[in-house]
């Protein structure tokens, strides 16, 4: 933010000290408010949302803090320097607790004060940043492909944006069908580093005799079969990131030579002397607990500890149901275009079969259900018939708390209430647990069971 456009308002009691810090900031640039008394500076601050407020301890009428308050309150990105001329600890720490940026003891040179406002400048511009990342990202139904807007799933997109940047290691946990992959492309491909190459190796797919040699790469006549030399894959990631899918897959007697790696950032070909040094980033996911990995000796600690200085939990997608319709209608879409089928939407007596699955294959088996459909489809609609679950109840899910049977012809607003009812049954009438299992915030939940006038003691009652 250019100096010209900060606003800065200053209250001090004394008409000289206010005239001459007005005076010295307007040489530097920056447009100045002056105010005498607390009464002042809050109408003024009300009127012109300063950036920036620098306010004396004592005032005429009433106590600076009172004013600090009254500025974070109303406007909590604006940064206060406080100045005293009786300062104590105690006052210090009551003004840091009220939210002060800064305390500054009278009298004090107009170099000191300079640093500071420019500090609290920068701090601000920061605030604002990620309150309107977080705004953005709070409303956003799709990201990097993502689809996806439970409470879950925005706090991985707070998580993505927080981290891309940097180089940190990060491990993506979760069932197979979540979309950990797409949440691997989104961190390469909003970092840094998206403009270079991002190699993906699946553990799991590789034969345990040649993933040595894919990842680090051999001299020739390293072993049978050496014709040429060939680099590994982590060279060809150089410059860029490097997702190992299903690292608890990798054997355990290769996971030291990765673990030096990423300490060394150096590495041999197999059948070679000679180090060779390594830039990537490394993204690893895996469909396994890692605490479960680790204890069954499929996964080294050392290396979990080096892999996961970033850990993301991916959601199955029976934890975040509120999410189902999304991802429907979006498959829906995307085949309904790719096939050339005239077919407008997916009925209600559809949804309810849908909202009913307990999704053992994620996401992934959703697409897979919703490409069936579209291609089977008899009608103008996808119907119960087109979809390839069998008719009666699912006891195996709703033994495991995913899902129950949904009467017929329920609109999407009654299935949505009888989520809420059967979720708060199955928590006791705990609000908060049942929040979680829905994947959304607890005023949010509180508005539906106002909106549906549901009686959590009836649910409960024994």
């Amino acid at each position: 933010m250019d100096r010209k456009d900060v606003r800065i308002l200053v209250v001090d009691d004394e008409a000289m000290m206010a005239d001459s810090l007005k005076q010295n900031l307007v040489e530097e640039g920056y447009t100045v408010d002056t105010a005498l008394t607390g009464a002042d500076a809050i109408e003024l601050f009300d009127r012109g949302g300063h950036h920036v407020a620098i306010c004396d301890v004592q005032l005429p009428d009433m106590d600076g803090l009172e004013v600090l308050r009254h500025i974070k309150d109303a406007q909590p990105a604006t940064e206060v320097i406080v100045m005293t001329g009786f300062g104590t600890v105690q006052r210090a720490i009551e003004a840091t607790k009220a939210g002060a940026f800064w305390f500054l003891e009278k009298p004090f040179e107009f170099e000191v004060l300079l640093p500071l406002i420019e500090r609290a400048v920068q701090h601000r511009e920061l605030i604002v940043e990620t309150e309107t990342m977080r705004r953005n990202l709070s409303t956003r139904t799709e990201y990097f492909n993502i689809i996806g807007a439970s409470r879950q799933m925005q706090q991985i997109y707070e998580t993505i944006e927080s981290v891309a940047k940097s180089d940190a290691n990060v491990l993506i946990v979760g069932e197979s069908g979540t979309g950990k992959e797409l949440i691997a492309n989104a961190i390469h491909y909003n970092s840094l580093r998206a403009k270079k190459p991002f190699i993906k190796v699946n553990c799991a797919a590789l034969p345990k005799e040649l993933i040595e040699s894919e990842l680090f790469g051999h001299t020739k006549g390293a072993f049978t079969g050496a014709h040429a030399d060939k680099d590994g894959l982590i060279q060809h990631a150089a410059g860029g990131s490097l997702l190992l899918d299903e690292i608890a897959e990798m054997p355990v007697e290769l996971q030291p030579k990765l673990l030096r790696v990423l300490q060394e950032r150096s590495y041999r070909k197999i059948g070679s002397e000679r180090t060779y040094a390594v830039d990537f980033r490394l993204i690893s996911s895996t469909n396994r607990p890692p605490a479960d990995a680790i204890r069954d000796g499929l996964l080294r600690d050392d290396l979990f500890y080096r892999i996961s200085t970033i850990t993301i939990h991916v959601p199955p997608l029976r934890e975040r149901t509120e999410d189902i319709q999304l991802l429907a209608e979006h498959f829906f879409k995307m085949y309904a275009r790719k096939y050339q089928r005239p077919i407008t939407g997916i009925s209600q007596a559809a949804y309810q079969r849908l909202f009913s699955h307990g999704w053992p294959g994620n996401v992934r088996e959703l697409q897979n259900v919703l490409e069936r459909a579209v291609l089977l489809a008899k009608s103008n609609k996808i119907e119960p018939v087109d979809l390839p679950f069998e008719n009666g109840s699912v006891p195996e899910r709703a033994a495991q708390g995913a899902a129950w049977d949904v009467p017929p012809n329920l609109t999407l607003e009654e299935i949505e209430k009888l989520v809420i009812e059967k979720t708060l049954q199955r928590t006791g009438g705990n609000k908060q647990a049942a929040a979680n299992l829905l994947g959304i915030y607890r005023p949010r939940l509180y508005s539906k069971i106002r909106k549906y006038n549901i009686d959590i003691g009836a649910l409960v009652t024994p």
